[in-house]
Formats: C-alpha cells, sequence, structure tokens
C-alpha cells in the first residue's frame, strides 16, 4: 500500500454535531498498487466471522449489528455520504499492508494503524505500510474493522533487522520448545513477540533472552503447546510475520531443524537429536535429504513477484506436489503447479521460477512447503529489499542480499549490497559447545582503522568455517592461538595453517568446513628448530615454488623472553608427527629492540611470510635495494626463484629475504606498510598484489601493495575486513586462487588466534575459521 504513504488529502470538514461522513466526497476507487483496489463491496459489509467483533458506531455505544449497509449504492459502487443511523453498528475488514494493520475511524475518516486486538483476517495482499490516510479519498469496502475503532496510537515499530531471525528448530515432544537465530551482524530485541499455532491465536512468549545476540541463538517453550501436525508462526510485537514452518505428523520429533548452516539450512524433519541453544549441526543426518536441498534462492517484489528455486543437490527432485505460501496467515498455501504448470521437477543444479499468484509485498515473506505439509525453505525481507530482488548469496547457499540485477533462472549476481533490506550481510554456521579445557580468550590492543580504508570488496556475508574448540593441542589445550593461512597455490583444495604453539595444519574442506586432512594428520603435526629442539612460537607461513611451507617463528616459546626470529622450511611429505626444518635461517640479530628481556618484546617480531615470485617483480620493474638498479634474480644464485617478505609485528614493516640454498640469507630492506603492526603477508596472483594483514591492532585491514613507477614497493589500497566479522586478534589471511573462481568471486578465508568471536553465547565462540568471498 505504498502509494497511500504518498496522499495528504486533508481530512474533510464536517458541520458541527454532523456525522463524519457526512463530509465524505463522493467515494472513487483507488489504485494501491497493480492488484490492490479499494473498491465498494457490498459483502464485505454485510457479515463476519465467529472470531470478528462488532464495530460499534462513534455515536451510540449500545448500537445494535445490521447485515446490510444502511446506505443507498451510488453508481461508482461506492457509498455516497450515507446517512448513518447512530444506533446501528458495521462492519469493516481490517487490512494489514507489510506488517502493519490498519482500521478505519468513522470519528476521523481516517485509516490508523490498529492495537493487536483489533487485527484480523486481509482480504486484499500486503503492501507497504500505512500510517493514516484519510478515508476521503477512498471508499471503505475492502476494509473490516472490528472493536470500537477511534483514532488509535502508532502501533510498535518492527525492530531493525527482525527479517534476520530465523526459527531455527522446533519440537512437539515434551516442552514444546523453539529455537530462534539471528542470522545477522547486529542483535536484534525480540521484545513483545509473539507465535501463534494452528489452533490458537498470537500469544506472547518467555524467551530465554529479550535480545538474540549477532549470530545467537534464544530459546522458549510454546505457551499452549505443538501438535504432532501443526504450524509454528513467529511475529513482532507490531504483528508482523517474521517466519513459519509447518510439519506433518511427527515431523518435529525428537525435533524438525534447520540443516547446512543454522538460519539458513533447510528444514529437516525427525532430526537424530534436539539441539537447543547450540548449532543444529550434531542433530543433524551427514548426509542431507534430496529435498531439503531444494532452496529458494531469489525473489522479486517488482512486478512479476517471481520466486526462484535452486536445486544444490545431486538428484533431480519432483515439485509436482509442492506448495508456497506468503506471510499473510489468512492465504492457504497455493501450489507451485497452478503458478507454473511446467514446473514439475527441479534437475541437479538447476532452477525453476513461477509468479507467485498470491502477490508479494514490497516487505513480505515467501514459505516453500512439499508434498506432506512440510516446510522447506523461507526468505523474509524487508521494505523494498526484493527490489529488484533478494538474492542468497553464495548461490543456492548463503544468507540473502538485495541485488543490483535479478538473474531469475541462472546463477546469483551476489552483486548487490544488504541482506533482506541492508543489514550488511550475516555471519553464518558456528555454534556448539566449548570441549573441555578449550578457553578462548578476548582480543586486546584495539586501535582505529586508518584514514581511506575501503569496504570489503567481497560478499557481505561471511560463515564460520570450523569446529568449535578444532585446534586444542598438547602444547595449547586452550584451542587458540591459529594464526598464518596459506593456500597451496598447486592444490588449492588444500589450505596450510601454523599454530603459535608450534603446530603445522594441512586443512581441507568438509562440509563447508576447513578441517584437518585425516591422511596427513587428523590432529596436526608438531614442528621443530633445526635439530628437533625447542618449540617455535609459529605465527606466520606461506607455500614456496618447490611446494614446501616455509614458516616464520618470533621466539622459543620453552624460552619465550629471548626473541628468535626465524624462518624454517618444511617438507610436507616429509613421514611421522613431527617435522624438523630442511633448512632455517635465523635474523634474530637484526631486531635488538625485540631483546629485552621481555616476553612481550619478543613476541612482537615475525608474524607473517609471504612468498613473491621473482616474475612479478622483475615484470613490474621492482628497483633493487642493493644495486639501485632493476632487480635481477641471476645475481643472486642461491636464492631459488622467488623472494619472502617477512612482516614485523614491532612496527608493521615487510622485510626482503633470499632464503639461499647453504643456509644463509640476502637481506633486501624493508617496505613500510603505512600500518602500526602485520599479522600475516600473503602474494595474490589474482590482483598481482602483495598483501599486509593487520588484526584490530589496526582495524583488521588488508593492505594490497603494488611497485610504483619509481620501482618501489608501495601501498596501493587498504580494506577493511566484511561488517559482520568481529574485531578480534584475527591474524591469518589468504585468498584462494583465480582458479577456483565461481560467479566472479573466490574464497577469502580468516583465522581468529584467540577463538573469541563475538563472545560467550554467541554463534562465532570458540571458532578460528571464518569464510567470505573476494572479487576474482
Amino acid at each position: 500500500m505504498k502509494d497511500l504513504d504518498a496522499l495528504t488529502t486533508p481530512r474533510p470538514t464536517t458541520a458541527p454535531g454532523a456525522p463524519c461522513w457526512s463530509a465524505c466526497p463522493a467515494p472513487g476507487i483507488i489504485a494501491t498498487s497493480r492488484r490492490e483496489r479499494f473498491s465498494a463491496d457490498e459483502r464485505h459489509l454485510s457479515s463476519w466471522s465467529g472470531s470478528e467483533s462488532p464495530f460499534r458506531g462513534p455515536q451510540d455505544p449500545r448500537a445494535d449489528h445490521v447485515t446490510s449497509p444502511p446506505w443507498p449504492r451510488t453508481p461508482m459502487d461506492g457509498y455516497r455520504s450515507p446517512v448513518m443511523p447512530s444506533h446501528r453498528k458495521v462492519a469493516l475488514r481490517a487490512w494489514r499492508s507489510g506488517g502493519q494493520w490498519v482500521a478505519f475511524s468513522w470519528n476521523t475518516c481516517c485509516l490508523k494503524i490498529a492495537l493487536p486486538q483489533l487485527r484480523l483476517v486481509s482480504i486484499s495482499h500486503s503492501r507497504a505500510g500505512v500510517a493514516s490516510v484519510c478515508a476521503a479519498a477512498l471508499t471503505l469496502s475492502g476494509l473490516l474493522v472490528t472493536g470500537t475503532v477511534a483514532a488509535q496510537p502508532a502501533a510498535a515499530a518492527d525492530p531493525v533487522n527482525y527479517q534476520d531471525v530465523r526459527i531455527n528448530e522446533v519440537t512437539s515432544s515434551n516442552s514444546d520448545t523453539v529455537e530462534l537465530y539471528n542470522t545477522g551482524s547486529n542483535a536484534v530485541s525480540i521484545s513483545g513477540w509473539k507465535m501463534s499455532d494452528d489452533s490458537f491465536s498470537p500469544q506472547t512468549f518467555s524467551p530465554s533472552s529479550s535480545t538474540i545476540p549477532a549470530g545467537g541463538f534464544v530459546t522458549f517453550n510454546s505457551p499452549k503447546g505443538l501438535g504432532d501436525s501443526d504450524k509454528l508462526v513467529i511475529y513482532t510485537g507490531g504483528g508482523t510475520v517474521v517466519d513459519r514452518v509447518e510439519w506433518a505428523t511427527n515431523g518435529a520429533k525428537p525435533a524438525m531443524a534447520r540443516c547446512g548452516g543454522d538460519g539458513t539450512g533447510a528444514w529437516v524433519t525427525t532430526t537424530a537429536a534436539s539441539t537447543f541453544g547450540a548449532s543444529n549441526a550434531p542433530g543433524c543426518p551427514s548426509s542431507i535429504p534430496a529435498a531439503s536441498r531444494v532452496r529458494i534462492n531469489e525473489v522479486t517484489s517488482d512486478g512479476a513477484d517471481t520466486v526462484e528455486l535452486y536445486n544444490g543437490g545431486t538428484s533431480a527432485v519432483s515439485i509436482r506436489a509442492w506448495k508456497y505460501v506468503d506471510s499473510d496467515t489468512a492465504h492457504s498455501p497455493v501450489s507451485i503447479s497452478s503458478s507454473s504448470p511446467s514446473a514439475t521437477s527441479i534437475p541437479a543444479g538447476g532452477y525453476v521460477t513461477f509468479n507467485s499468484t498470491l502477490g508479494l509485498g514490497d516487505n513480505d515473506s515467501a514459505f516453500l512447503l512439499d508434498g506432506n505439509g512440510n516446510t522447506v525453505d523461507s526468505v523474509t525481507w524487508a521494505t523494498d529489499a526484493a527490489k529488484p530482488s533478494d538474492e542468497r548469496c553464495a548461490n543456492g547457499t548463503g544468507w540473502f542480499q538485495t541485488s543490483t540485477t535479478a538473474t531469475l533462472g541462472s546463477a546469483n549476481s551476489c552483486s548487490g549490497s544488504g541482506g533482506g533490506g541492508g543489514t550488511g550481510g550475516h555471519l553464518l554456521g558456528g555454534g556448539g559447545s566449548l570441549t573441555s579445557g578449550c578457553t578462548p580468550e578476548a582480543p586486546s590492543g584495539t586501535g582505529s582503522t586508518p584514514a581511506g580504508t575501503l569496504a570489503w570488496p567481497g560478499g557481505l556475508d561471511v560463515t564460520i568455517a570450523d569446529d568449535v574448540c578444532a585446534f586444542t593441542t598438547s602444547t595449547g589445550p586452550e584451542g587458540r592461538d591459529l594464526s598464518g593461512l596459506a593456500f597451496d597455490p598447486a592444490n588449492p583444495s588444500v589450505l596450510w595453517a601454523a599454530k603459535n604453539k608450534n603446530w603445522l595444519y594441512k586443512l581441507v574442506k568438509s562440509n563447508g568446513k576447513w578441517i584437518p586432512d585425516a591422511s596427513w594428520s587428523a590432529t596436526g603435526k608438531q614442528i621443530r628448530f633445526a635439530g628437533g629442539t625447542g618449540q617455535p612460537d609459529s605465527e606466520g607461513l606461506t607455500v614456496g615454488a618447490n611446494g614446501h611451507i616455509y614458516v616464520t617463528s618470533e621466539r622459543d616459546n620453552a624460552n619465550n623472553t629471548v626473541p628468535k626470529d626465524t624462518i624454517m622450511e618444511f617438507d610436507p611429505a616429509a613421514t611421522g608427527s613431527t617435522l624438523t626444518p630442511i633448512h632455517q635461517w635465523d635474523m634474530t640479530s637484526q631486531f635488538p629492540q625485540l631483546d629485552t628481556g621481555s616476553k612481550d618484546d619478543a613476541n612482537l617480531g615475525f608474524e607473517g611470510v609471504g612468498y613473491v615470485p621473482d616474475s612479478w617483480l622483475t615484470a613490474n620493474g621492482w628497483v633493487d635495494p642493493l644495486t639501485g638498479a632493476a632487480y635481477n634474480p641471476a645475481n643472486y644464485p642461491l636464492h631459488g626463484s622467488g623472494l619472502f617478505f617477512a612482516g614485523l609485528e614491532w612496527d608493521g614493516t615487510l622485510h626482503v629475504y633470499g632464503l639461499n640454498s647453504d643456509g644463509t640469507f640476502t637481506t633486501f630492506g624493508t617496505v613500510a606498510t603505512g600500518k602500526a603492526s602485520v599479522m600475516d603477508v600473503t602474494f595474490d596472483a589474482g590482483t598481482q598484489r602483495i598483501i599486509a594483514t593487520c588484526d584490530n591492532t589496526c582495524g583488521e585491514t588488508h593492505t594490497f601493495m603494488k611497485v610504483n613507477a619509481g620501482g618501489a614497493i608501495v601501498p596501493d589500497v587498504t580494506y577493511a575486513n566484511p561488517a559482520v566479522m568481529p574485531t578480534d586478534n584475527l591474524e591469518g589471511f589468504a585468498i584462494a586462487p583465480t582458479s577456483t573462481c565461481v560467479n566472479g568471486f573466490r574464497e577469502a578465508v580468516w583465522s581468529d588466534d584467540g577463538i573469541y568471536g563475538f563472545g560467550s553465547g554467541s554463534s562465532s565462540y570458540g571458532h578460528a575459521v571464518y569464510s567470505g568471498t573476494f572479487p576474482c
């Protein structure tokens, strides 16, 4: 009903003592959208259901019910200036617009947002909200107002980002528990929210918390119980539908839950176990049913009101008997086949689109049900978030954002911004209980973001991509300290990770998570200094041209007050559970400022390291600081085919080395990054840039370095992390090779040294690895 928001027709003036309707002009028909009209229709005034309370005329509270309009019809099919008997009572239908309910007042001849007790069943589809519209500009037959209607105060505004809250798990056993999950990056207040099922009207409930933190869970027990076969609807305090789920007989026993990602996964019935207050993953089947791999992938309320379904599974799924419905609780589900007769099956990796015959509002929802009546998927969007469309990013798996261009029937462009109406993305996945001894640590030393920093150029959604407390070790039982990251350029399905309690991990992707490769070591391999001694404080790593892993250490954790700034070369093909370096280069003497007897100063040495190929340095005209001329790799015959850039946490400088095969090294000098500190260094062949990463010390930023016209390596551009990520000691960063690009994006990965996330109670607490996207 957004068109009514712009109406400024003044309230008609009435003579003293005259009823307000006597001044209403001859009513016309106002088109509020392409399918909504306030046209006079006698039947709406002549009957009501048993649930509807009568409206008493303003002249006499003792008025009796009438069953037909007390005034004559006009040729315009409206009601002209009726002289309404004061002892009569007239029923008009309530109308809901984008979650707002409006009622007509004979006192003011205006529409007002109705109080909850006046909200009934709609007969025209919802569009954008209406606050107050004078009746002088419209007829009344599209409304049925119940209760004594006078000018009412505005309903409570829906909380910001309410559409980020999703029903995540429900059971019809025992206490009939419901779990809500916040997919967004901001806390959402659920104070005053209500729920209903198939047998009772909206009721307040008592949640475990009145606010859901970003990535957090809230649970409550249904106030009236839930049936073996039932429907659950969640409303804001203002009456807007937030989410809805339905299940057939015993579908919610022991529970029905979203699987494949909390808040974003598709619904699976009869899960193995309930997991209320934590991630659903432990209760979900190891293999998601084929039907649950069908997702609402894109939706638009901008014209044809089209819905796109995507099958992310490996086999075709029949949807011949499937249905859909919008947020209007008066609407019954409609079969997809009635909207699109050819939409009977979705092939693996394929798409099906159909136009909603129910219409889709400016802020609305779409719910998908299988042939048994079980909810498969749902999406809710805020005002105008589905214009031109609301799309999942990444395609088929992520959360929703407003697109730049609709791509119905094909992969989502993921080129827009905002989520479900501009919330700035969502933090997905995570959750779970801390294991014994696992102890997250809050971040420290947070600094400001450098001036000129740009917003993250990739996708706005980020997924927590590891198991909770996944990196506990004998020398690090608290589970913290995963630091440096590096993709293997020869095998981008492998991500190498260093833990600064002298451990090395080879990680591979499994069900969306980075987990230790069991064929290499399910628990990681311990590393030592040359000779098999000590406990390297292994902070950064990179993969050399020979496929070996080069690891930096800033001290020996067995003697942590003394700096030991070294680069060690390990052969990942070596057998055994402990690795010793093939070569080790010790640069400690170059940093006397770190040797003060303080473990804190000793801990400010080499944090990250990146291998940079000679071919990039020569192609871009890098000037060798040692000669003042163009860099010539042939001048350094023992160094291999590239140089190593080590990041110093002390002052944010990069130190450039040629690591010689005889154990010696060549120092090429330092490079200023413009940052106060550096935690990781990587060379990205896709952007042809060296990337210096800083954690919360520098506002979670990544500075891309180039060779300028003078042959010096200088900062080019600095990006902040995606807004949904926590401000923590995110010390590791890596971007996948361009060979992995899909739909213009590739994976970016971060590691949280303190596994703190957004703190206790959040889905990120106890997790180290985050996964997002970066442009190709």
